[in-house]
């Protein structure tokens, strides 16, 4: 585990960058993780994605596939791809302070 450090937000994180825990989880935290994706804005489009795979995760426990997230954010996964260039898993999931993915998200 590490910590996080971004302007006044200190976050602990496993060796992926992952959130060690979900409920530590705000806007400002997610602007901490999108950090270390390269990201220095998060867009409308942006929390969109974030907050359908928080608000999935929140009811099932675990990331929406794929297919899912592209239809029900309206994205296709090019544009998925061109908000968080590290991908649905590695990035998205990541800003969203989801756990880390095991399967194909």
């Amino acid at each position: 585990m590490t910590e996080l450090h971004w302007n006044n937000v200190c976050v602990e994180v496993d060796d992926d960058g992952f959130v060690i825990d979900p409920d530590c989880w705000n806007e400002e935290v997610a602007m901490a993780l999108a950090s270390t994706e390269g990201l220095t804005d998060l867009s409308d489009d942006h929390w969109k994605v974030v907050n359908y795979l928080r608000s999935y995760y929140n009811e099932f426990g675990i990331a929406p596939m794929v297919r899912m997230l592209c239809q029900e954010t309206g994205f296709s996964l090019g544009k998925i791809f061109q908000l968080f260039p590290s991908g649905p898993e590695k990035g998205a999931c990541k800003v969203a302070g989801l756990d880390k993915p095991t399967g194909c998200v």
